[in-house]
């Protein structure tokens, strides 16, 4: 569950965008005593992401505002369902819209991270996410991928070392098994490496060295297939991770290789808004 300390700053940066100094069209029709209630419905079906977040954002505007959820994170809903109800005055209306932008983008990863682990379940393999999020929302996008039943990658380059491409071209007349170390050296002990290969000639290599896991980078399921075969003919233990392609019509066929980790940049770049709104009643 993400902490108020974690996501004030984003929901006030959110709110001072839409709102500004003042919401001019609330402030000037809606009487400062007048109260009336609303609903939020969810207009399709979804998996839920950020309603915690979505009262953060209505108290933020007004701490009078009374919110009540009646839906979790992390459940299924169908469409027509109403997630929360609402009491206040004109600041339901300034809030509404940085509400609803939020809990209908986090509830969109949400749903699309679901459909991709629905679709590798009975597999090793885990649904993992990536560092292709929006700027400033990275800790909500991966929070909603949990919820979504997706695996957090690291969260950014202070948490995890992945020697990627750039790296190995920059280094290239280094063998990758010095260059693993060196990163082994430099880190703290029980620091995550892994290295990215894109061919099965560097894979070959990337066996011998001390890394955690390999990321199999562009490769089709046909040569993921024969780097899993490769690793347990050598005998080596790290996991292995596909990149790259990945969609919800291939995603199977890499799980069935027998790769661990299958990381999807789609989860938060690409996943279309839930339709969700705010109707006031009564």
């Amino acid at each position: 569950m993400l902490k108020p300390s974690q996501i004030d700053s984003v929901i006030k940066a959110a709110l001072q965008e839409d709102i500004g100094p003042k919401d001019i069209t609330s402030a000037a029709v809606i009487p400062a005593a007048m109260h009336f209630k609303a609903d939020i419905t969810v207009n399709e079906e979804g998996v839920l992401c950020g309603i915690g977040v979505t009262e953060r954002v209505f108290r933020l505007v007004d701490e009078h505002i009374r919110f009540l959820p009646v839906a979790k994170d992390g459940e299924s809903l169908e469409k027509g369902r109403e997630v929360a109800y609402i009491e206040g005055g004109g600041g339901i209306l300034s809030a509404e819209r940085t509400a609803l932008n939020l809990l209908s983008h986090l509830s969109g990863i949400a749903t699309k991270t679901r459909q991709f682990v629905e679709k590798v379940k009975g597999t090793s393999a885990k649904i993992l996410d990536t560092r292709k999020t929006t700027p400033g929302l990275r800790l909500l996008e991966k929070y909603a991928v949990a919820t979504g039943g997706g695996v957090n990658h690291r969260l950014g380059l202070y948490d995890q070392v992945l020697i990627k491409d750039n790296h190995l071209r920059v280094l290239r007349d280094m063998p990758m098994a010095g260059i693993v170390e060196q990163a082994r050296k430099k880190t703290l002990k029980k620091t995550v490496i892994g290295i990215e290969v894109k061919n099965l000639k560097e894979f070959v290599e990337a066996i011998k060295t001390p890394a955690n896991y390999i990321l199999l980078d562009n490769m089709d399921a046909g040569m993921v297939a024969e780097a899993v075969r490769l690793r347990k003919a050598s005998g080596a233990k790290m996991d292995l991770e596909v990149s790259g392609g990945v969609n919800i019509e291939n995603v199977l066929d890499y799980a069935k290789t027998g790769v661990e980790r299958i990381s999807v940049g789609c989860l938060t770049h690409d996943a279309p808004a839930l339709d969700i709104s705010l109707d006031i009643v009564g």
